[in-house]
């Protein structure tokens, strides 16, 4: 379905419903993937994805289509997951921070990470970078979003993001030659 067709049932009370559960069918995975790299742990990730959806059933109507529907979710699943972050960072016993160290465990720990021993190192690589340049490397090497759409999601310009990620490139294979 075309999303121009898509907002207009979504904002119709009348077919909200039936083109909800078209919206979720369409994005959810890609949503899922994006957050999981940003939260690391399936379940927190099937938490941030739910309220996710609800914040943008919640939304639709504020919708304004200055930005592509498919951008306007995805600035919405990642400010639910670092909002997640932070709400962790809160309650942590690591006296108010989480550090990049948690998140590898939390990787190390999860029984769904179903890569090779390549893709662990990689992925530790990612998690050791700082906050931003761990969400501009993924959105950009795994997802591979546009700078422009990157943009408007982080509300950042263009030329940080790309600055972000060539840092990020450079000290994941730093950090891979090392090991």
């Amino acid at each position: 379905m075309p999303t121009d067709d898509l907002i207009k049932q979504l904002k119709n009370k009348n077919t909200k419903r039936l083109a909800f559960h078209e919206l979720v069918k369409t994005y959810q995975e890609k949503l899922y993937w994006h957050i999981r790299k940003i939260v690391i742990s399936h379940d927190d990730t099937d938490d941030v994805l739910q309220n996710t959806f609800i914040k943008v059933w919640n939304n639709i109507e504020l919708f304004r289509a200055e930005s592509g529907l498919y951008t306007w979710m995805f600035r919405i699943a990642t400010n639910e997951a670092l909002t997640f972050i932070t709400q962790k960072k809160r309650r942590s016993i690591f006296s108010g921070t989480i550090d990049n160290e948690y998140l590898i465990n939390n990787l190390e720990s999860d029984e769904y990470f179903e890569g090779k021993e390549i893709q662990r190192k990689l992925q530790k690589a990612i998690l050791s970078l700082p906050e931003k340049q761990r969400l501009v490397f993924n959105m950009k090497y795994f997802d591979e979003m546009k700078y422009n759409d990157m943009s408007e999601i982080l509300e950042t310009s263009v030329g940080a993001l790309k600055a972000s990620y060539h840092h990020a490139v450079k000290k994941i294979k730093e950090q891979l030659k090392e090991e």
